[in-house]
């Protein structure tokens, strides 16, 4: 791996890390492994048990996980011991609520039951075997009887446990921090429901099965001996309710799955909903994906991209739906036949539109937005002749709905996000917790981790750590080993203070490189190459217990989509 200029050698992965730029001998953020226990198998060639249920249990799979155990072995907090003829201990601050974790689009393991293969969550080396051979990602595009509802060919096994990548996008951090954060401030592991779904499905189709598994967790809970005695050290000792950790597209399903879904009780018996970078107004991010390839040949996983998202409802689910499109004086929203002017499926989006009215207006239950802020992101568009063009900058209105102009000029204000969604789409109300985080990092990142523990203990939360504030991370989606390329950082002015590394993912023995940061205009910029395929992480730290990370795959530089 190279930083900085001049040329180097291109090495094979593994091997020592030679050049103008020395390893880091003591990283801030060192590599961790993290081991899980091993799945209870069966005796079906090897599949995990949660993937070979009874056929009663069977017609379930498509959508929901097996939910009689925790999925994950974390410890839980714990009760108050109270000392023999003494006062009681200090008491925990651990809820008695039952909590569902709802990952975002990618945060979801799929496997592939005819093929008897996992499809989707796979080791960095087959990610990148996934996107850049013609077959890699076939699996994953939905078929006709899928479109129809008729599901069972792929089922969600698990949350991501290893880091996912897809361009545009960018990376997908896998969720055993968040889930093992939860599980410290629970009564016992069983107050925990980790809820994978398809992603490549409708919303809706998800929100139904959400709550279903909702409603279940919390009366199985309830009858847990744990929840009882987690009761006697609450206000009041009431009984536990629901809480949802919903990570980006997992709030959009958690708001369908309160308020249009088949339970209509279910949001009295939920507590509070914590958002991790929801999209409620959707992403221009999601209209480019589908755009890839229209005007100019692309890196072929974009091209792979986008024949894959145009199968896909939630994908079409999270296109933008506030006033956007830039035609001269006017912005006004997409339309369905714009999503098929750019590439879309003209169907998926008028189903998309009507479900996105079905929310309209509509809250969450003790809602709390955490929102990404700082990052360089996409927030409207121009399309001619099918062309779409983003730009990071949005447009505003006025109470009564005019938009706010300049002479005639509609304003604009760069409002940033979290590198995918921005800003004002993060949040059904003015009232949010921003991080600077880049947006698979905010269901990962150490402040963000310490919002969701004060959430769940019902603390009042004070804000995050003003020294992250106006920090941002540029990286490119694709990359090709021993080519330079640009890193850019925002809001810093000079590198002092700043260390920026970049290092392989999921070899277990990569060490991290520094990234030589130099001032470049109004910002910071680092030139980088890196050895060999695979997926790395490059991390912006400035010491203040918020990183900044961003995930960036590299490929041959021959491969162009079809």
């Amino acid at each position: 791996m190279r930083c900085g200029g001049g040329s180097s050698p291109v090495r094979a992965p593994g091997s020592p890390v030679r050049g103008s730029v020395a390893p880091v001998r003591e990283p801030v953020f060192p590599a961790c492994v993290l081991v899980f226990p091993a799945a209870r198998r069966s005796s079906s060639a090897g599949v995990p048990s949660i993937l070979t249920s009874p056929p009663a249990r069977r017609r379930m799979l498509p959508i929901l996980p097996v939910m009689n155990e925790p999925s994950q072995s974390y410890p839980a907090g714990r009760l108050a011991v109270e000392r023999a003829g003494g006062p009681p201990g200090l008491s925990p601050n651990t809820t008695q609520d039952a909590v569902v974790v709802v990952p975002g689009i990618m945060g979801s393991e799929l496997y592939d039951t005819e093929k008897d293969a996992v499809i989707w969550g796979l080791s960095p080396g087959l990610l990148l075997k996934a996107w850049t051979t013609p077959a890699g990602l076939g699996a994953l595009h939905l078929t006709p009887d899928e479109r129809e509802g008729r599901l069972g060919r792929v089922r969600p096994s698990r949350l991501l446990r290893t880091a996912g990548w897809a361009p545009v996008l960018k990376g997908q951090e896998p969720y055993t921090e968040l889930v093992r954060t939860v599980t410290r401030s629970v009564a016992a592991p069983e107050a925990v429901l980790e809820f994978p779904y398809d992603w490549r499905l409708s919303v809706a189709t998800n929100a139904r099965f959400l709550a279903q598994a909702a409603r279940e967790h919390l009366e199985r809970w309830r009858r847990h001996p744990a929840h009882t005695a987690a009761r006697r050290h609450r206000v009041d000792e009431r009984e536990g309710r629901l809480v949802f950790v919903a990570h980006s597209m997992g709030g959009l399903l958690t708001l369908a799955a309160l308020s249009t879904g088949p339970d209509g009780d279910l949001a009295g018996d939920t507590r509070g909903v914590l958002t991790l970078g929801t999209p409620f107004q959707g992403a221009v991010a999601a209209a480019v994906i589908l755009n890839t390839g229209r005007g100019a040949p692309v890196p072929l996983p974009r091209g792979r991209l986008r024949s894959l998202a145009v199968t896909m409802p939630g994908l079409h689910d999270l296109l933008p739906t506030y006033p956007c499109v830039a035609e001269g004086a006017d912005i006004r929203a997409l339309s369905p036949v714009d999503v098929a002017d750019l590439g879309g499926d003209k169907d998926l989006a008028v189903r998309s539109e009507a479900f996105h009215e079905g929310l309209r207006g509509r809250t969450l239950p003790g809602h709390r937005a955490v929102v990404g802020i700082s990052q360089p992101t996409m927030q409207s568009l121009t399309l001619r002749q099918g062309v779409v063009t983003a730009y990071e900058h949005c447009y505003r209105y006025h109470r009564d709905g005019t938009l706010l102009t300049d002479g005639g000029t509609p304003r604009r204000f760069d409002v940033a996000g979290d590198g995918t969604v921005h800003k004002e789409s993060a949040s059904l109300t003015r009232g949010a917790v921003p991080f600077a985080l880049q947006h698979g990092t905010l269901a990962k990142g150490e402040a963000a981790m310490e919002a969701v523990t004060s959430f769940l203990a019902e603390d009042e939360h004070l804000g995050p750590t003003q020294a992250a504030a106006g920090m941002g991370l540029t990286v490119p989606d694709f990359v090709t080993p021993g080519a330079d390329w640009t890193l850019r950082v925002h809001g810093a002015d000079s590198p002092a203070g700043l260390e920026c590394t970049v290092e392989e993912v999921g070899t277990g023995s990569a060490v991290p490189v520094r990234a030589a940061l130099y001032a470049d205009e109004d910002e910071l910029a680092a030139r980088v190459s890196v050895p060999a395929s695979g997926l790395y992480r490059v991390t912006l730290d400035s010491g203040d217990r918020t990183p900044l990370t961003q995930l960036v795959l590299a490929g041959p530089d021959d491969l162009v989509a079809d």
